[in-house]
């Protein structure tokens, strides 16, 4: 969602006369241009943000070994006005051409009247470095549920999504990107169940603005409430640790019990060590402990003041000392105590069905009180429309 701080100023850390700025200062003089910029640029502009995701970081093109990276700004003269990190993947069979992706991004002023002075270059640019297809996320909200809504829906039988319920807040800003972006020429990518092979459109979020520790737990509901008070009366003990082997043990049964695939440990361990080059209080492992044994365990990243639970792991073994709620409670007094303006618990799906196997998963996020937030969702524009159907149909075949 869009931040109404107002905009700063930092020099960028070249030797080119450039200066960032918040997007919303951005293009006042006619369409901006798009050129590549340096690591350090990238680095600096994020810095001038309330909240830019972690996807949008020169750190994150590190972490995806198995893409080209670049960065890319938007100028206003010599201003810097936007950025993003594009991720390019050749196709298969075909490797001249590239699925150019900019996940949760980019980083522009998508409340501009004229969205098409902001996308035009990018997809002149990119099309020019031979992408057949962009595909992005924007960083802008549709629509907000409160949690007594979503517990309101689960509780009735005659509603089995999240959308048939009025929306709390709609953002006419999300309304008017998407009508934009599918009046000229994108292809929503979002599935209807909310998960597919990119990023979540449907998201559960804890606003941390304002707010207290005593706030945050008086929102929550009983069940959390208790379920932390059990875990402290146990005795669980959460610390910031480096023990990235144990943490990976744990998901690697947690995968087991829950029946996902896991990520190997060399990708968690390049996460960390690119995550905390760039910033060293970028990333954080959570570790519950209770009498010696490794419970539950979480990661945390923030950038600005954005804060996401990223990954979490849990024993079968002592589920009732509560070590998960402790983790989670530790990770947002974190959030809090560095002026966060929300927590993020990522991805939910829009399900309310109490027969869907999916619905727990936003029962379990709703009892942190919270909102269940809607974004516009992920698109692709198609560059090169021949190879995009090819591309489309492999990845079909092989079941996206």
């Amino acid at each position: 969602m869009s931040s109404s701080e107002p905009s700063r100023t930092a020099a960028a850390p070249t030797g080119r006369d450039r200066t960032a700025h918040h997007p919303a200062t951005g293009a006042a003089g006619g369409s901006p241009t798009v050129e590549p910029i340096t690591a350090a640029e990238h680095l600096a502009f994020v810095r001038t943000q309330r909240s830019v995701s972690f996807l949008q970081t020169p750190a994150w093109g590190r972490v995806k070994t198995e893409w080209r990276s670049e960065s890319l700004g938007w100028f206003d003269g010599r201003r810097l006005v936007g950025a993003g990190l594009v991720l390019y993947r050749p196709v298969p069979r075909l490797d001249r051409f590239t699925l150019a992706y900019l996940p949760e991004g980019p980083v522009i002023d998508w409340s501009s009247g004229d969205l098409d002075a902001w996308l035009g270059p990018l997809a002149a640019r990119l099309k020019a470095r031979g992408a057949f297809a962009i595909r992005l996320g924007p960083p802008v909200c549709t629509d907000l549920w409160s949690a007594a809504q979503v517990k309101e829906g689960m509780a009735d039988p005659g509603i089995r999504r999240l959308t048939e319920l009025p929306s709390q807040w709609a953002d006419p800003v999300g309304a008017r990107v998407t009508g934009r972006l599918r009046n000229t020429g994108w292809l929503p990518q979002s599935p209807a169940d909310g998960f597919g092979v990119g990023h979540p459109q449907f998201k559960y979020e804890i606003p941390l603005a304002g707010r207290t520790e005593e706030d945050l737990l008086r929102g929550m509901n009983q069940l959390w409430r208790r379920n932390i008070r059990r875990a402290a009366e146990e005795g669980v003990e959460v610390t910031v640790g480096e023990d990235l082997r144990a943490f990976h043990d744990l998901y690697v049964h947690t995968a087991e019990r829950d029946g996902f695939t896991p990520r190997p440990l060399r990708y968690f361990e390049t996460m960390f060590a690119a995550l905390s080059a760039e910033d060293p209080e970028r990333i954080r492992l959570y570790l519950a402990r209770h009498r010696g044994d490794l419970v539950a365990a979480a990661i945390l990243v923030r950038v600005g003041a954005h804060a996401w639970y990223c990954y979490g792991a849990s024993s079968s073994e002592k589920r009732e000392v509560r070590g998960s709620n402790a983790c989670q409670w530790a990770m947002i007094r974190d959030s809090l105590a560095a002026g966060c303006d929300v927590y993020d618990l990522r991805g939910i799906t829009p399900t309310l069905d109490a027969d869907d196997p999916h619905v727990g998963l936003i029962r379990f996020k709703a009892g942190t009180g919270g909102r269940a937030v809607r974004y516009v969702g992920e698109w692709d524009l198609p560059l090169r429309p021949m190879v995009y159907r090819a591309f489309d149909l492999y990845m079909r075949r092989r079941g996206r």
